[in-house]
């Protein structure tokens, strides 16, 4: 069954098409910086806000209109598959990313949920090997079910750590079956609400117990991932412990994990943090830890995780020059973790909806070659720090000096005449790369 019948395999046309379903700047195969457009950004379709959300708000009930859905919830996942690759051949999207939840039902035990992901991905595998398409990342949702009221592996009950981890077994097992190349923990509710009656330490100790538990359990069945780590500071706890992409590194340095993981970071996660997304990827960049992005964006009226589609051109355009500052983001890619507005209900809309996502990183990336290819943000570093490349500041650098031999030539040197950063201006250069 088609889902989408009336609407074509989307195709670039360019900017000046009136066409809503054709790329006005997304040209997978178009050259830019170096490779192709596909290759730098290596868009991902997210499961879960495509195919399974379902319009609810706090204040309203579902109202998406979605032809797969029936009585059967096997069914339903089954249909489910069939959407996936039909929208992922439409918008030549090359991957795709779930929660083992999206998928399949959980049914009424843990071993019925494991064999509903069985069938589930039995029926994945078989598209993929059909048409080519790729699993970006999986990962285990342990945070809706009631069990996991008080966490995950952080939870105060053994019992809920035990059935975690073997979720995170389960989804390591599907990982390579699917040929993934990325595993996600996202810490849905690996937090606390209030410090009077938790043990900081040990919720702690027990999360980085799990996580080493996945790493061995990786190597011993030969499964060479890259596991990701997903940063959010508050919602659904009040206060998360992978807070931003600094506290995240802090707990994988303390605990031995530098070398197995790497960070998936999300814009709408990063805003709420109060940063903004390329700083976060900068921050991973500085630790090696960059490894792959979730598109998005919130509302700054709005103080949630409004998980809104992209459409902010300086946002990703200084996202997509952290990506090739990078040199790209593979094995990750961009993941649209991101749904269609209440409002925007129709089917039809998923697909307009990614099209809008996708042209505006490509828009992004396109600005952020230019950058790259003039120079712009080096030239202009290099004559901010260019006191540090010669005489006492590079003697700094080369770690030639020490406070006695700095307390002598401040003494010398008491009259500092600093620059301007001419930021202003600065800011309305980048906006001329925009346009």
């Amino acid at each position: 069954m088609a889902y989408f019948p009336s609407i074509d395999k989307v195709k670039f046309e360019g900017k000046e098409t009136s066409n809503p379903f054709a790329f006005r700047h997304y040209n997978p195969d178009e050259i830019v910086f170096g490779k192709p457009m596909r290759e730098h950004l290596r868009f991902a379709m997210a499961w879960w806000h495509t195919l399974t959300q379902d319009g609810t708000d706090p204040f309203g009930a579902p109202i998406n209109e979605r032809t797969w859905l029936s009585e059967d919830p096997m069914t339903t996942a089954k249909n489910r598959v069939d959407a996936a690759f039909e929208i992922l051949d439409k918008l030549s999207m090359d991957f795709f990313c779930f929660h083992d939840v999206d998928i399949a039902p959980q049914g009424d035990s843990l071993q019925e949920f494991f064999d509903n992901l069985d069938v589930i991905t039995d029926l994945i595998k078989q598209k993929m090997d059909e048409t080519g398409k790729k699993l970006l990342w999986n990962t285990a949702n342990m945070f809706t079910h009631p069990r996991f009221v008080h966490g995950a592996a952080s939870s105060s009950n053994a019992e809920v750590f035990a059935i975690a981890a073997a979720q995170v077994k389960k989804g390591i097992d599907i990982s390579k079956k699917l040929g993934g190349k990325n595993y996600v923990f996202w810490g849905g509710r690996e937090g606390y609400e209030s410090l009077l009656n938790t043990d900081m330490m040990l919720e702690q100790d027990n999360i980085a117990r799990l996580f080493h538990m996945a790493v061995d359990y990786a190597k011993e069945i030969g499964h060479e991932v890259q596991f990701l780590i997903e940063p959010k500071p508050m919602e659904p706890s009040k206060h998360q412990y992978d807070f931003d992409a600094a506290t995240t590194m802090a707990f994988l340095q303390k605990y031995g994990l530098t070398d197995y993981f790497k960070l998936n970071l999300e814009a709408n996660h990063a805003t709420l943090a109060g940063h903004t997304f390329d700083h976060e990827m900068y921050v991973a960049r500085c630790y090696d830890a960059l490894g792959s992005l979730d598109a998005n964006q919130g509302d700054m009226l709005l103080g949630w995780d409004t998980d809104e589609f992209p459409t902010n051109i300086y946002d990703t355009t200084l996202a997509m020059y952290q990506v090739l500052e990078n040199g790209g983001i593979a094995p990750g890619g961009i993941n649209f973790d991101a749904k269609v507005r209440r409002t925007s209900f129709k089917m039809e809309d998923l697909i307009l909806a990614h099209i809008a996502g996708m042209d505006t990183f490509a828009r992004g990336l396109k600005a952020a070659a230019a950058l790259k290819e003039d120079g712009f943000f080096d030239k202009e570093i290099s004559r901010r720090y260019a006191s540090y490349q010669s005489g006492i500041g590079k003697s700094i650098v080369d770690g030639n000096e020490n406070l006695t031999s700095l307390t002598e030539y401040a003494l010398a040197h008491d009259h500092v005449e600093n620059e301007s950063n001419h930021l202003e201006l600065l800011k309305s250069r980048l906006n001329d790369y925009l346009v």
